[in-house]
Parts: structure tokens; sequence; C-alpha cells
């Protein structure tokens, strides 16, 4: 597995990398809250075990931008707070498990192999169409080696494109998909958004990749 562990107590932090790592995982250690939150953003991890009392910036807080940002990478929290309560706050925050301080290392490589497992039996993370790809995990969007930032209206547009490749969608697909209403009347609308995420995946390219079905909609093909 690859890990990020975000744990400000040296001895424990040390303690967990070092025993990770000789059981033949690889793990990245992060100290505060921000170069945690940093690093789950911009790497791709299998998960990340996350203290939530932590300096700069909570585990919670990180929590919950992680899953506001849609960064779906599987959390398992480590707390000295035990309360039942406390349990709950944490996976309704977006932990995947909970495991509270002391615990015994065998603990906690079981739990974070069983997250991972169950993270493996959901639909796969990553979208590729030709040159292009669609990280649903990082939020992370690229045509060959370009990286392209998308509003969270555009990235659901791609990615909605992206799982009718080679099909048409029709713009009343479009509307009930992204705003779950009637589509008769916001035509225009979904032009003006189709238009700009045109702009950014083909800009520059000689091979366009969404294409208007004229009277039906549009469809993304691999170039």
């Amino acid at each position: 597995m690859n890990l990020l562990l975000v744990e400000d107590d040296l001895v424990l932090g040390k303690a967990i990398s070092r025993g990770l790592t000789e059981a033949g995982h690889e793990c990245q250690w992060e100290r505060n809250g921000r170069r945690g939150l940093e690093q789950a953003n911009s790497q791709q991890f299998d998960a990340v075990i996350l203290d939530l009392m932590l300096p700069d910036l909570s585990g919670q807080e990180v929590l919950a931008t992680l899953r506001s940002q849609g960064v779906r990478v599987p959390v398992l929290v480590l707390t000295a707070m035990s309360s039942v309560e406390d349990r709950v706050q944490g996976l309704k925050a977006g932990a995947d498990d909970y495991l509270v301080k002391p615990f015994a290392f065998a603990e906690l490589v079981a739990r974070l192999e069983a997250i991972c497992r169950r993270t493996t039996d959901r639909p796969s993370s990553l979208l590729q169409v030709g040159p292009l790809t669609l990280n649903l995990t990082n939020r992370r969007v690229t045509r060959g080696d370009v990286e392209l930032t998308l509003t969270p209206t555009e990235f659901s547009l791609l990615e909605f494109l992206m799982r009718y490749d080679g099909q048409v969608v029709t713009r009343k697909m479009l509307c009930e998909h992204l705003w779950d209403s009637d589509w008769e009347g916001v035509t225009n609308v979904i032009e003006v958004h189709i238009n700009r995420l045109r702009g950014k995946i083909d800009r520059g390219q000689s091979d366009p990749m969404i294409h208007t079905v004229r009277g039906r909609g549009y469809v993304l093909r691999a170039v």
C-alpha cells in the first residue's frame, strides 16, 4: 500500500512510519494538517492515516476539506478521544474507520487493509478516453501531459461524457445529471458549459474530442 500518515507526535509517527515501511508498504509522513492536506490533494495514495489533534489545521478540518473537494481516498482516523459521540462524528465527517490510541500495530495494518479492500470493490476512480484522463479521487484532469483546471460543473459534465464514451449524450440527460431538473429552457446554459469545457480540453489541439451532434446532443470521442 502507498500510505500518507498525518501525525504530529514524533514518537508515534516514527513508530508507525517505520513499522509500515518494514512491512513492505510505502509511507509518507507529514507532521501538520496543512502539509497533509496538500499531499492528499496532489498525490495518489491508497489510504490516509489521519490524527485528529494536529497543529496548524485540525484533522477534522483536513477531512472535511478533502471530502468537500471530492477526494475519495480512504481515511483511517487516529485519536485519543474514545467516546461514542466522537467516533460517530468522525465517521459522519467522512472517515472510513476510526482507531483509538493506544492501539496495536497489527490492528492498524488490519484496518488499513480492510478499508483498502472496500475501495477496490467500488467503481474505478480513474476514467480514461484516449489522451484524456479524469481522476475521481483527487479531481485532476489531464489531456496528455497537460493538466486542465475545471470548475465543479465542468468536472461533472466531463465525467458524464466520459462514462458515455463514444455515445451521444442528449441535452436532457446532461440537465438531469447536473441539476436534476427539466431541460427545457436551459439549452443555452448547457451550451455555454459545453463550449467552455471544449475550449479547455481542445485548446491548442489539432484533434477535437467533444463533438456536437446536431439535433441530438454531444459526444466525446477518443482521437
